[in-house]
């Protein structure tokens, strides 16, 4: 017994030391590749970006000492925003709060007098959303350290964008944002990914153009995955039951705040396609498990995923996925469906008549 207990000693030190010795090795490449990043990448940026050795550290994940900035820099600021604009949002959302008196969301879009496309009412959907995001981590919650930005940020813009409002899932977005940038930083970064074509249709509630994307998801997901397509088609699993949540929060809500801040950087390489990319990842990754279950089970899977998903077995789905179907990219596959919706909506009134 005494010879066994000294084995399992010996055996549980060497594993120790094992995931210590891994541990540090991990440390010291996120420290190189910091290194790399801010002394090499970053003062270079127009010019460095897209060579092929940025790319590559880019899809190994951007070491969170620098992360901000690199999200900053690749998602841009077309929109022109300075940290004077969020200071007014932000003074107009304080107005606001103080002259609305304390209600349910309900109640203030009923009769207040604000227009529908004035959707400045959703300002107190915010305080019960905040309460909601990342409960785990309790810093965004009232009383903690970075509750008030985020009511901040998530105030400035429906203020900034009257016409879009507060929409549940922006909360997530805004939140991780905060926690790589500086509250301003944070905003402007915030309203320019907004803006991007896929999250305006998704946060706009555009139908027509989420159904089109949807539409593009399914053309690769049936190259990729034709055995799980299938069983997803015999069972009405259509990709809005599980697609939404995922693209409304940018997976922050859905995977490891870890793993979705990997996620997060390469989106902000590749843009929308990447998201789909990563749908496509993760039902590849667990596609043994998905063709076994009915719709119930799929759904509920799917809209709860595991919260020990490897990042790096993901990342390996993911990179396995082919984004090309019949020598068509995803921006073609898009671009082509697009157009067969436009011409469908310009036909459909002519046979009317």
């Amino acid at each position: 017994m005494v010879a066994q207990a000294k084995k399992r000693e010996i055996k549980e030190a060497q594993k120790r030391k094992k995931q210590l010795e891994e541990r540090c090795k991990l440390e010291e490449s996120i420290g190189n590749a910091a290194m790399t990043w801010s002394q090499e990448i970053l003062p270079n940026w127009e010019t460095m970006c897209s060579s092929r050795k940025v790319r590559e550290l880019w899809w190994q994940g951007v070491p969170p000492s620098v992360r901000g900035k690199v999200w900053s820099l690749a998602v841009g600021n077309e929109l022109n925003i300075t940290h004077e604009l969020y200071d007014i949002c932000l003074a107009r959302a304080k107005e606001k709060w103080k002259s609305k008196p304390t209600a349910g969301p309900e109640t203030e879009n009923e009769d207040t007098g604000i227009s529908l496309a004035d959707r400045e009412a959703s300002l107190e959907l915010i305080k019960l959303d905040i309460s909601r995001t990342f409960p785990n981590l309790c810093i965004f919650q009232k009383g903690g350290p970075y509750h008030d930005m985020l009511h901040s940020i998530l105030g400035a813009y429906t203020c900034y964008r009257p016409d879009v409002g507060y929409v549940q899932g922006m909360s997530f977005i805004a939140a991780v944002l905060i926690l790589n940038l500086d509250t301003a930083d944070a905003f402007i970064a915030f309203a320019n990914l907004l803006n991007k074509p896929c999250q305006m249709a998704f946060f706009r509630v555009d139908h027509s153009l989420m159904l089109t994307y949807f539409a593009a998801f399914d053309v690769f997901f049936e190259e990729n995955l034709p055995k799980l397509f299938e069983h997803f088609k015999k069972n009405n699993l259509t990709p809005d039951i599980y697609l939404i949540d995922w693209i409304f929060t940018l997976y922050s809500k859905s995977l490891p705040l870890d793993l979705a801040c990997r996620v997060w950087d390469v989106f902000c390489r590749d843009g929308d396609e990447f998201l789909f990319r990563t749908a496509l990842g993760i039902l590849k990754l667990y596609e043994d498990i998905l063709t076994k279950m009915d719709f119930i089970h799929n759904a509920q899977f799917l809209t709860k995923l595991p919260e020990d998903i490897p990042a790096e077995e993901l990342f390996t789905t993911i990179a396995a996925i082919q984004m090309q179907s019949r020598n068509k990219k995803w921006a073609q596959v898009l671009l082509a469906l697009q157009k067969d919706n436009r011409e469908q909506e310009r036909v459909s009134p002519v046979l009317k008549c």
